[in-house]
């Protein structure tokens, strides 16, 4: 028991574990409306799209969380109404975009080398560069999302599934896209540190196709999603910390072994349950 509660002896591991939790949590919850979606690539886009954002905001000295999620959020709405306003399919858009938008932040870093090293933790995660500050932004992110999920849950649902007829049912999806856009930025701006830009997009995809496998239900999706996520998070810092391994790669190398596992079951299950309904025909 006291090698379990070792680590929580440091203020950064206390920080970043709770961190950890809330971001794992917050990506599976979102990403399961990216997963269904068909909007898989968003996440990483999206993630390089706001590395461009924080540069700029470093080198014009304004506030990280601010610029970067106002940036992260511009980007997405550009991506949307590109999709709908063009014929431009929406993963040429977000590629256009997000790249154009990583490319600034390479120009910028290139033009001021004396901060590089600043944003290894962007691009990598760094759990040791967890302050109170950042915990107090992701608790806020999770409460904010969590309330917009819970209040806005039908229309997400709607729109989610099929939003042109939502939109005949008189559902705003084009605010709906906007408030999803908001939210998706949001939660990028909040796990930024712990994950690294590399690494959000997996996180935000994983533990919801995981999720899928397990069920067809949403409801029990989301659920799963969001326990996946938090679950992973958590025993993440702790692998992290005794094998003295980067925690953003950590948690995702969890998240992608158990959904190696699920894989594995539910295609043996679904094989015999074929040679059982061979066997009775």
């Amino acid at each position: 028991m006291g090698i379990l509660l070792e680590p929580f002896q440091f203020e950064f591991f206390r920080n970043g574990t709770l961190a950890a939790v809330l971001v794992g949590g917050l990506c599976g919850l979102i990403g399961v409306y990216i997963v269904l979606r068909g909007m898989s690539y968003i996440g990483h886009g999206l993630s390089h799209a706001i590395f461009g954002g924080a540069v700029v905001a470093y080198v014009a000295a304004w506030n990280f969380y601010i610029a970067a999620g106002l940036w992260g959020f511009l980007a997405a709405v550009l991506i949307n109404r590109t999709v709908r306003r063009t014929k431009i399919s929406a993963d040429a858009a977000i590629g256009v975009i997000t790249t154009a938008s990583f490319a600034i932040g390479v120009a910028l870093i290139s033009r001021y080398r004396h901060f590089t090293r600043n944003f290894d933790a962007a691009l990598f995660g760094n759990i040791l560069g967890v302050s109170q500050e950042d915990v107090w932004v992701v608790v806020g992110v999770t409460l904010m999302v969590g309330i917009v999920v819970f209040f806005a849950y039908k229309h997400l649902l709607f729109t989610t599934f099929d939003p042109e007829v939502a939109h005949i049912y008189g559902v705003k999806t084009e605010w709906i896209d906007t408030l999803f856009a908001l939210m998706l930025a949001a939660a990028l701006i909040a796990s930024m540190q712990i994950l690294g830009v590399t690494l959000i997009a997996a996180a935000l995809v994983i533990p919801a196709i995981t999720a899928r496998l397990l069920t067809d239900s949403f409801n029990r999706m989301i659920v799963l999603s969001t326990i996946i996520g938090a679950a992973s998070g958590l025993l993440g810092m702790y692998v992290s910390y005794f094998a003295d391994v980067a925690s953003g790669a950590t948690i995702v190398l969890l998240q992608a072994m158990l959904f190696a596992v699920v894989l594995a079951v539910t295609s043996l299950q679904k094989r015999a349950a074929r040679r059982l309904m061979h066997t009775h025909v």
